[in-house]
C-alpha cells in the first residue's frame, strides 16, 4: 500500500509562503514515490505566513491603508475566515519588511496601524479579530496599538507623549480608549516577557536596529509601561508569558485590547487540522528557512516535530539552515537561499532515506 506523507512546513521568510514551500516538497514527495498519498498542510504561528496557512485560496482578503511603522500610510492585509472573524499579520502594519535596513528605529516606529486594523475589521462587522503577532519593527509595547483604538499617553506636563518606544520611559499616564467591541485573539510565536532580563527590549529591540544604549532606554520604557499597567489593575501583564511577542505588543493588545494571549502554533494546528492529518501520516516533513533550537520553543515547524514524536511518526525537518540542534533529523540547504527545486530535492532525500529507497 503507497505511503502517506504529510507535508506541513511554515513560511521561508522572504522568500516563500507555507503553501508555496507545501508544494515544493510534495513535488519531491512524489518524485520519490509517484504513488505516494501526500497531505500538504502549510502551517503557522502568529508571524509570517498566517494569512497563507489559515485562509483557503478563495478566502476574502482585503487591502486596507493605515499607519505604517515610520507613520507614512501602508497598505495591509486583512483576511476573513467568515463573515464575523477577521484576521491579519501585525507585520502588514508594522513589520520590519516594511522598512529599509538604515530605516530601523524601534524609538520611533509604531504599531498604531495594529490598532486602526482591528477598529477597521470591526467596523466592517467583525465580532473576532485575530491577530498574528510577529516580525515586527516595534517596541512601544502596544501603545501605538491603543492609540489606533483611541487611547492616549501624556507626559508629566500632560503633553501627548511621541510615538514609539523611546519616549516610554517619560510616561506619566494613559486614558481613553473607544470601547472596542471585538473580541481580540492575539497569535504569538515567543514566550518572551515585557520586562526583565530575557524581556521584550533586549532579546527583540537588537534585531529592529536598537544600539546597546538604546536597548536600555527601551527597556526603562517598557519597566514604565508594566508599572502604569499594575497600577491600573494589571499587575500580572509585565511578566505575562508572550506578552513581549512583537516588542510588546502582546501586552499591550491584552491590557488596551483585552486580547486574550494565545500560543500561535497550536492555534494554528488547530485551525487547520493538522492532528487528523497526522494520525493518517506515515512520514512528516515540515520545515522553514531556520530551524534551530528556538524553533522547538512556540514555532510552527517546532510544533509538528513535537506533535510528529508524540505520535511516534517520523518527522523529518527541511531549512535552508540548521544549528544547534539534539534529537530533530533535518535535511538543509547549507546556509543558502533555497529555490523551489532545492526544496524539491531536499524533501525527495528525506522520503528516499525514510522508506529505504536507493539515492539517486
Amino acid at each position: 500500500m503507497p505511503p502517506v506523507v504529510l507535508v506541513a512546513p511554515a513560511a521561508f521568510k522572504g522568500t516563500f509562503s507555507p503553501r508555496e514551500v507545501a508544494d515544493a516538497l510534495a513535488d519531491g514527495v512524489r518524485r520519490a514515490i509517484p504513488a505516494a498519498t501526500v497531505l500538504a498542510c502549510p502551517v503557522a504561528d502568529g508571524g509570517d505566513g498566517l494569512l497563507d496557512a489559515v485562509l483557503p485560496p478563495e478566502s476574502l482578503r482585503e487591502k486596507v491603508r493605515v499607519t505604517g511603522p515610520l507613520g507614512a500610510p501602508v497598505e495591509a492585509e486583512l483576511g476573513w475566515i467568515d463573515p464575523e472573524t477577521a484576521l491579519f499579520e501585525s507585520a502588514s502594519a508594522c513589520g520590519l519588511a516594511l522598512l529599509e535596513p538604515g530605516e530601523r528605529d524601534p524609538l520611533r516606529t509604531t504599531t498604531r496601524g495594529v490598532g486602526e486594523l482591528i477598529w477597521e475589521a470591526a467596523d466592517r462587522g467583525a465580532k473576532t479579530v485575530v491577530v498574528g503577532l510577529g516580525g515586527s519593527a516595534t517596541v512601544d509595547g502596544g501603545t501605538g496599538a491603543a492609540r489606533g483604538l483611541g487611547w492616549a499617553f501624556q507626559d508629566a506636563a500632560g503633553a501627548p507623549l511621541p510615538e514609539g518606544g523611546g519616549s516610554l520611559a517619560d510616561l506619566v499616564d494613559f486614558g481613553g480608549g473607544w470601547g472596542l467591541e471585538a473580541r481580540v485573539i492575539a497569535l504569538a510565536d515567543v514566550s518572551t516577557t515585557l520586562v526583565g532580563s530575557d524581556g521584550a527590549a533586549p532579546v527583540f529591540a537588537p534585531q529592529k536596529g536598537a544600539t546597546p544604549e538604546q536597548v536600555q532606554r527601551l527597556a526603562a520604557g517598557l519597566d514604565r509601561l508594566g508599572e502604569l499597567m499594575a497600577r491600573h489593575g494589571r499587575p500580572d501583564l509585565a511578566t505575562l508569558p508572550m506578552g513581549g511577542a512583537a516588542g510588546g505588543l502582546g501586552v499591550g493588545l491584552a491590557f488596551f485590547a483585552r486580547a486574550a494571549l494565545v500560543p500561535g502554533a497550536q492555534w494554528t494546528l488547530e485551525r487547520v487540522g493538522f492532528d487528523a492529518a497526522l494520525a493518517k501520516a506515515d512520514l512528516v516533513i515540515t520545515g522553514e528557512g531556520l530551524f534551530d533550537r528556538t524553533s522547538m520553543i512556540g514555532k510552527a515547524a517546532g510544533e509538528v516535530v513535537r506533535r510528529a514524536q508524540d505520535a511516534r511518526k517520523q518527522a523529518v525537518v527541511v531549512a535552508g539552515a540548521a544549528r544547534d540542534l539534539i534529537g530533530v533529523q533535518v535535511l538543509d540547504g547549507g546556509g543558502r537561499t533555497l529555490d523551489a527545486e532545492g526544496l524539491a530535492q531536499l524533501a525527495e532525500r528525506a522520503t528516499r532515506e525514510a522508506f529505504g529507497l536507493p539515492r539517486l
